[in-house]
């Protein structure tokens, strides 16, 4: 079957990318740690069978500080059930880039990451680069920036008064919303390239504390104060995402795959997420 996709991490850019599929008559399985519905717990289940049925194959689970958990656990079950894959997708970050004083990165920029988090996706990219190089699987690498959408916007933070607008000089950040990821995996899909990087961010990196003041602007309330980043208390890992500070370049996922952005900015982004709320 030519639209079979497997996928390791069944969370939230992969179901976005499943709806997008199934509607086009895709089947899809995936995998989850919980079994939760419509998945296979893994490690756990059998996945062979699964695997063997794959046309394409999609890894969004994580590494941490052992290593990949795909490639540790299931190395050999794609090496020996899986001879047939079309596409093989990588889902990264732009964290292993590092930092870069609000400067411009593109996929040429050297890896350089400033966070353990970052330091784990540089040495899972070359693993798996690696192991397309040893059983030729055309792999696609996407680094994806911030991710935000249904379910994950700062409206709910705003409203219970919990939003914290942290200012640091020259701190921005790039986004993208899980619809737009969506987008980019299908076009990537139907343009295969193998050995591609692409990253995956919307336009218009920005400070977190604009981010934060349109959302209240939106639901018409207060802005929240803002608090220094020098003297605010936050927690290591809170900390930890103001590490860095870069813009990201889009251009090739617009370049090489015809992508038009559905949400080119958090603005539109932001909006369509309000518009979608129940009333």
């Amino acid at each position: 079957m030519d639209k079979n996709l497997f996928i390791f991490g069944y969370g939230y850019s992969a179901q976005a990318l499943a709806r997008v599929l199934m509607a086009d008559g895709w089947q899809v399985t995936g995998t989850s740690r919980e079994g939760r519905e419509g998945t296979m717990m893994w490690p756990g289940a059998d996945i062979s069978g699964a695997l063997s049925q794959a046309s394409h194959l999609l890894i969004s689970a994580g590494p941490n500080a052992a290593g990949d958990p795909v490639l540790a656990g299931a190395r050999d079950m794609i090496a020996d059930h899986a001879p047939h894959l079309k596409w093989v997708g990588y889902l990264s970050t732009t964290g292993v880039y590092g930092d870069h004083q609000g400067g411009w990165v593109d996929e040429a920029t050297a890896l350089t990451p400033a966070t353990k988090r970052g330091q784990w996706r540089v040495r899972a990219e070359a693993a798996w680069q690696a192991l397309a190089k040893d059983l030729d699987l055309p792999l696609h690498i996407f680094r994806l920036a911030g991710i935000y959408g249904p379910g994950r916007g700062p409206f709910a933070k705003v409203r219970r008064g919990t939003a914290r607008r942290i200012i640091k000089e020259n701190q921005v950040f790039s986004r993208i919303h899980v619809a737009d990821i969506a987008q980019v995996l299908a076009a990537s899909i139907a343009r295969p390239d193998p050995g591609a990087i692409y990253n995956v961010c919307d336009d218009e990196a920005a400070p977190p504390e604009d981010v934060l003041a349109h959302a209240a602007e939106l639901l018409g309330m207060e802005i929240p104060p803002s608090e220094d980043f020098l003297t605010a208390e936050m927690t290591p890992m809170a900390r930890s995402f103001y590490a860095e500070s870069k813009r990201v370049s889009n251009a090739r996922i617009k370049r090489d795959l015809g992508v038009a952005l559905t949400y080119p900015t958090y603005r539109e982004g932001l909006a369509a997420l309000l518009a979608s709320e129940p009333k």
